[in-house]
């Protein structure tokens, strides 16, 4: 069977997904499933993915933050993100809450919304329990970026997409964001699209 990531608009995604039973992760059809699921991310490229969006509907996502990524970005960029570079890794069945509710706004985009992306708020960290490829317990405490990448790929596996929780006026594509966007403060973007003038509304569709 060939996978490949799924869009927005697919059932799946609006699904909460199946625990994965322990005695499970080890057995080939997981261990293949962990390894597609890797590739395609490292493809699209992508710093996580969740089974759902490749239409499977289990507990299962996959995460890394490779260190070239981080070079598209200034060190300033870095630091006002807390972004540093992830490891790949496993998670399964997991289970998250907040352990820091503070605030922090940026563009987030999906793979399953290609093309496309928004303002996002998202908790400023948070705490992970899940059990790991090899079905080892591992428990995670995250700030910054790989908090926003927790809360996004687990957001997948109880159907919910970045875009349910977008300021959507912010909506934009990849080449809009690069124009315009990209070098702006979150309150900034609000602030200037708040500005701008929306005529009657009657204008032609």
């Amino acid at each position: 069977m060939i996978f490949e990531i799924v869009h927005a608009g697919e059932p799946v995604l609006r699904k909460v997904a199946q625990p994965i039973a322990p005695e499970e992760i080890l057995g080939e059809e997981v261990q293949v499933l962990i390894a597609i699921m890797r590739d395609l991310m490292r493809e699209a490229p992508g710093v996580g993915l969740a089974a759902p969006q490749i239409g499977v509907s289990l507990q299962l996502v996959v995460i890394e933050d490779r260190p070239e990524y981080l070079e598209r970005l200034t060190p300033d960029e870095q630091q006002a993100r807390g972004r540093k570079a992830v490891p790949f890794h496993v998670l399964i069945n997991p289970e998250i809450c907040v352990e820091d509710p503070t605030p922090a706004t940026f563009f987030e985009g999906c793979l399953s919304v290609p093309g496309y992306q928004g303002l996002v708020t998202r908790a400023s960290a948070v705490r992970v329990r899940a059990l790991d490829g090899q079905a080892h317990p591992v428990d995670i405490r995250a700030r910054g970026w790989y908090a926003r990448i927790l809360q996004h790929e687990i957001d997948h596996l109880y159907g919910t997409l970045c875009i349910d929780h977008m300021h959507l006026r912010t909506l934009t594509t990849h080449e809009n964001y690069s124009h315009y966007w990209q070098k702006l403060s979150a309150d900034a973007v609000l602030s200037a699209l708040d500005d701008v003038n929306l005529g009657d509304g009657r204008g032609a569709l």
